[in-house]
């Protein structure tokens, strides 16, 4: 039986923490930057967590 493959997309979307949470990125942050206000970029920069439920789904796509 051959390996699984790992979803390429969301391998590069996806870190696991040492705890074992999924990292993720943050949407509207790659241009026109200027209309958002200076709350909502520094926000944007803070790290953010997968959900639980989303968790299990994204881990097998990792690998």
């Amino acid at each position: 039986m051959p390996k699984m493959k790992s979803v390429k997309g969301a391998v590069k979307r996806f870190k696991v923490k040492k705890n074992g949470t999924v990292k993720r990125g943050t949407a509207f942050r790659s241009h026109i930057l200027t209309k958002q206000d200076a709350q909502t970029r520094r926000e944007q920069n803070t790290p953010k967590v997968v959900a639980k439920v989303d968790e299990k789904n994204i881990k097998a796509m990792i690998n």
